[in-house]
């Protein structure tokens, strides 16, 4: 899973198996070291109302209404965004290969990028 955080926006990319277990099991966690500290995101469903997120003890949690989650596994949504109530922007996506193959990154794991397919086309 990938976070990217711009100012009062955070986005969340999730791998194939990633959104599979996300959507059978309803968490899914990363960390990553910072020194002494630990961050934890994770992405969990829940009966919530609306896509919201918050943040204790290091760990910054995107919560997401299980009718949201439903499905997204096997459907072709790409994914779901919300302004919560703190006027923060939360975008969560499927990560898709990239166009041009990258050295030193495994993408093994993620979804057919749908460009690559309408290129096929051509």
């Amino acid at each position: 899973m990938k976070i990217r955080i711009n100012g009062n926006s955070v986005r969340l990319r999730l791998s194939q198996s990633e959104v599979i277990k996300f959507v059978n099991e309803g968490l899914v966690s990363s960390n990553c070291n910072f020194g002494t500290g630990i961050l934890t995101y994770q992405i969990k469903k829940g009966e919530f109302p609306s896509i919201f997120a918050n943040m204790e003890n290091q760990t910054i949690s995107i919560n997401i209404p299980n009718s949201l989650a439903a499905n997204w596994d096997t459907d072709f949504r790409v994914g779901f965004d919300n302004m919560d109530s703190t006027g923060l922007y939360i975008l969560v996506e499927k990560d898709f290969q990239c166009l041009k193959p990258r050295t030193n990154e495994d993408e093994s794991d993620l979804f057919p990028n749908p460009q690559s397919i309408l290129n096929s086309y051509d």
